[in-house]
């Protein structure tokens, strides 16, 4: 490919986490390492080799870059605030992958999205790592015949909020509302107060207090199954690799009910689970899309318009990229332990 990806900060540690897998997956794909601080960018892209620096600013509808080789995708891997990225993308007909908004402030995008629907195709990833968990969980819809319930329960780590663009990030979603988004008995509804508190179950049975949250997870997933009751809830606390004298991990708890093909009913519950926390998950969610975007892997030419990641990934494919960089699906086995 002649131009390079342009990662908007590409040397945080989303941004470079993605980077990297790009570079391993695609050597010869040129990318583009861009942030506020040239000296950092142009570290990251001394280790990846085959990178170029810049700088850029969101404020500005050029992001100050200057138009010398082009680019073939822009990847937000910090907030694009202004949404200068995302016109920057839409004036060149690039694909455009957001990771940042979130459920409860993705309208702007979507809405610039739809009034350009045909200037490029945009990935709304503003999920759990990315689109990783549901497409984790599409995964394992394939045992079921019907869907009737999906919970999933995720652990994030206090030592784990990553850099400073995430923790704001975090701050601003936490911030916007107390409410929390759910799928019951076919009807979207916002909980709130006791309604949206909930028990978190780790990986070793530790039982941490968590909220559900309003998060694209649950439209994704309940659009994609057809499920009638969707809830996603978190709880922010010590990990059990941390609780065990590791370094901070990532846990999240699935749990599905409905029947099985035979029309039996069924029951399942796992834990997708990696030692090393979130970022390479969010890492590889995004480097996902990128490869979907730019037809890396061969495949149908994706068209204008928002996607989400669903729509562009198989979940298949997913999967043994998980497993690749360490993800691995247990079966719940621990007894809960009250804390």
């Amino acid at each position: 490919m002649e131009h390079s990806v342009l990662i908007m900060g590409g040397s945080g540690q989303a941004g470079a986490a993605t980077a990297a897998l790009l570079r391993r997956w695609h050597p010869e794909l040129p990318l583009t390492i861009a942030g506020r601080d040239l000296g950092r960018a142009r570290r990251v892209a001394g280790e990846l080799g085959g990178a170029t620096a810049a700088t850029i600013d969101l404020r500005r509808g050029d992001l100050g870059l200057k138009e010398t080789g082009g680019h073939s995708a822009v990847v937000a891997a910090v907030r694009d605030s202004h949404l200068n990225g995302l016109r920057y993308a839409q004036d060149r007909g690039l694909p455009y992958v957001s990771i940042s908004s979130g459920l409860v402030d993705i309208g702007p995008e979507v809405v610039a999205a739809g009034l350009r629907a045909g200037a490029a195709p945009i990935l709304l990833a503003s999920h759990w790592y990315a689109g990783l968990v549901v497409l984790a969980v599409l995964g394992l819809a394939g045992e079921f015949g019907r869907l009737d319930t999906i919970e999933v329960s995720g652990v994030l780590d206090e030592q784990d909020s990553g850099g400073p663009a995430a923790v704001a990030d975090l701050e601003r979603l936490l911030a916007a509302t107390t409410a929390g988004h759910v799928r019951r008995d076919g009807v979207f509804h916002w909980v709130s107060g006791p309604d949206a508190e909930v028990e978190v179950t780790g990986v070793d049975g530790t039982v941490l207090p968590g909220l559900i949250v309003p998060i694209l997870d649950v439209p994704s997933l309940a659009l994609a199954t057809g499920a009638p009751n969707v809830r996603f809830a978190f709880a922010i606390g010590e990990s059990a690799g941390r609780r065990h004298g590791g370094p901070a991990s990532t846990e999240v708890r699935i749990d599905l009910e409905g029947v099985d093909r035979a029309g039996a009913p069924l029951r399942t519950s796992r834990h997708l689970l990696h030692p090393e926390g979130q970022r390479p998950l969010t890492a590889l969610g995004v480097a996902l899309g990128v490869e979907r975007l730019l037809g890396l892997r061969g495949g149908a030419p994706v068209p204008p318009g928002p996607h989400t990641p669903e729509a562009l990934i198989d979940p298949a494919y997913a999967a043994e990229r998980m497993a690749e960089i360490g993800v691995t699906l247990a079966d719940v086995t621990s007894a809960p332990t009250a804390r």
